[in-house]
């Protein structure tokens, strides 16, 4: 792999880490909810980056790229937040930096991506009757 697609999966995984920690601050210290739900939200703020990082270790590729999709919710959970309510304007900002990040890391592995030629190409013509 060339150096400059191994930086920017690692990149993508060091933002996937700080989005976890970022979630944890948010629903911790920051803006918590009511004791009794605590957990329950945590839970739902931070469970769903979990499968993305648990892949980071054994393929960085794959792990950036499902941290990415799912990164898609948390951009949206960031723009909502960031418009609906300024106490966590500050938060949720860095929350959408960090998912453009992770969703920029693996947009720039991919355009750099090759795969393996499993097939030869059919010569011009044929094929398509």
């Amino acid at each position: 792999m060339n150096s400059a697609k191994v930086d920017a999966l690692r990149i993508g995984a060091m933002a996937l880490i700080a989005l976890a920690l970022l979630q944890i601050l948010w629903h911790v210290w920051l803006a918590p909810p009511p004791t009794a739900q605590l957990w329950p939200t945590l839970a739902l703020a931070v469970m769903p980056l979990l499968p993305g990082l648990w892949v980071c270790l054994r393929n960085l590729r794959r792990g950036v790229l499902i941290g990415g999709i799912v990164c898609l919710f948390y951009f949206c959970h960031g723009v909502s937040a960031a418009y609906g309510d300024p106490a966590v304007r500050v938060p949720a900002l860095a929350e959408i930096t960090l998912t453009l990040i992770v969703i920029g890391a693996s947009g720039w592995d991919a355009r750099h991506y090759k795969r393996k030629r499993t097939q030869a190409p059919l010569p011009p013509g044929e094929g398509l009757g």
